[in-house]
């Protein structure tokens, strides 16, 4: 009986493919580096989350059985995908399923920056709203503003959709030139020039502090950084300090370097709105990420190819993204 061990309950339907396929579903009981390693030395697929570290620890107890580690994420920076490839381990991600839910939160964190609401409701709930006023909760507006994109790839371009249809002009950088109308070769340039930013970069060796304290004074005064992609690629140290400084407006936050830990100045920061990485949290999309991580164990396992497969390892990033 193939078996497959799945580190969290999915989503209703999400195990359908493995259902179908007749495999055995086994749902851990623990989710610590101790229980990994165990269900690697006997499944046959691991199904998990980027909350699970997969590293050469767990994997260098896989036993001759394991042929496939689905990520039920499109971020895959919790594998090691060098020692999986060295051990004929197949590393998947969900690619293409949470783009549009995603770049519809990073306009949000757009939207809600610029316009302080988060500021302005947690003044409300406390009490502390007098009435109106017309200096009151002063904000900028999205229409005629710049989008800045940092990483071209699909949620970056589907969050370029939406901000044109609020009127507003598009630039974007990527790691290689696209030859595409609003390329910025340099990331200094771009954060120059856009009254948002907004990161969609991978985390790699490359990106982790992309955004420092020198990228942040290179921003407009006016200028709201926005990052549903990973934590570590923005010093949150740094923002903490640029956001209490002023030197820029405010900051859309959806990840955070140390979660669930969130840098304890970004919590008072003037102008910071902070969600809990709800990046992909909707009943269609967490479904259907739970569906193509299954699907890509039951390829895999079938001798098929999937374009969910991400090893071999990609090649290393260039430091501009």
């Amino acid at each position: 009986m193939t078996t497959v061990a799945v580190t969290v309950p999915l989503p209703g339907g999400g195990t359908d493919p493995l259902v179908a396929a007749g495999f055995d579903i086994v749902q851990l009981p623990g989710r610590g580096p101790a229980a990994l390693a165990d269900a690697a030395g006997w499944a046959d697929a691991l199904v998990t989350q980027l909350t699970d570290r997969i590293d050469a620890s767990v994997l260098d107890a896989a036993g001759p059985r394991l042929r496939v580690v689905a990520n039920v994420a499109a971020g895959y920076d919790n594998l090691d995908l060098a020692r999986a490839a060295s051990l004929g381990i197949t590393s998947c991600n969900t690619p293409g399923v949470l783009d549009e839910t995603t770049a519809e939160l990073a306009f949000a964190l757009a939207l809600m920056a610029r316009r302080r609401t988060s500021d302005a409701e947690r003044t409300l709930r406390t009490g502390g709203w007098s009435g109106w006023s017309i200096d009151g909760f002063l904000g900028h507006d999205l229409a005629g503003a710049t989008l800045g994109v940092v990483g071209w790839g699909q949620i970056g371009r589907a969050l370029a959709r939406r901000a044109e249809a609020f009127d507003m002009a598009v630039i974007h950088t990527s790691r290689t030139p696209t030859g595409e109308p609003g390329y910025r070769a340099s990331l200094d340039d771009l954060l120059g020039a856009s009254d948002v930013v907004s990161l969609h970069v991978p985390l790699t060796d490359q990106t982790h502090h992309l955004i420092g304290a020198p990228q942040l004074a290179a921003m407009r005064p006016t200028a709201v950084l926005v990052n549903t992609a990973r934590g570590p690629v923005v010093d949150e140290a740094a923002l903490a300090d640029a956001l209490h400084a002023g030197t820029i407006f405010g900051a859309g936050l959806d990840v955070y370097e140390d979660e669930p830990g969130v840098h304890p100045r970004l919590l008072d920061a003037p102008g910071a709105v902070l969600l809990p990485h709800i990046g992909s949290a909707t009943v269609a999309t967490r479904t259907a990420m739970a569906r193509a991580a299954c699907t890509a164990v039951v390829d895999v396992l079938a001798g098929r190819s999937t374009p969910a497969a991400i090893s071999p390892p990609p090649t290393p990033r260039s430091t501009n993204p």
